[in-house]
């Protein structure tokens, strides 16, 4: 089965591509340009990504967006973490973390998928801390600034093991068990 995966990060692509490939879906990335609302609402921020990118290649296409929720920041950024990574990076992110007097973190992932007729909602989430410095490869955005609860290393020190347990795995693991059924 392919299904068209609204994404031009290589980074995450290959992740998706590693988690539903082996369940019989091939992944067509439609690297396109889609305007997010700026919103700290993940759920609303997907369904609108989802809806434009639907209109856009008028095939079954999913979204993905995944954001980071700090109790000390009232669970900001959320949606708008792209931008507040953009703004601040690894280092600063850290800094900032520190200042707020908790370090727990929570990762959320929202995929959106359209087959024409509904927008379908898969998510995963997975706790954490973030590190006194970063760590690992900073490739993948914020992957250097996330220690996932019962582990010691970042999601970047991981490696292939991020992809075991990762918020994303648990949102995908839920899509393909959606594709099954709907075979």
């Amino acid at each position: 089965m392919d299904i068209r995966f609204l994404s031009s990060n290589v980074y995450k692509v290959r992740e998706v591509e590693a988690i539903l490939g082996p369940v019989g879906v091939k992944i067509v990335p439609a690297a396109i340009k889609i305007e997010e609302i700026q919103t700290e609402d993940v759920q609303r921020l997907v369904r609108d990504k989802t809806l434009k990118a639907f209109e856009r290649i008028g095939r079954p296409v999913f979204v993905e967006h995944t954001g980071l929720h700090l109790p000390g920041l009232n669970g900001l950024p959320g949606g708008l973490t792209q931008i507040f990574w953009d703004r601040l990076q690894a280092d600063s992110f850290v800094s900032l973390v520190k200042n707020l007097g908790s370090r727990l973190i929570t990762a959320k992932t929202v995929i959106g998928y359209c087959d024409s007729q509904n927008i379908h909602y898969f998510e995963g989430e997975v706790s954490g801390t973030v590190p006194d410095t970063p760590s690992g490869s900073r490739d993948f955005q914020w992957d250097c600034v996330f220690v996932p609860d019962g582990f010691t290393q970042t999601f970047a020190d991981l490696g292939e093991k991020k992809n075991e347990i990762s918020m994303r795995r648990k949102a995908l693991d839920s899509f393909a068990a959606f594709l099954r059924k709907a075979r």
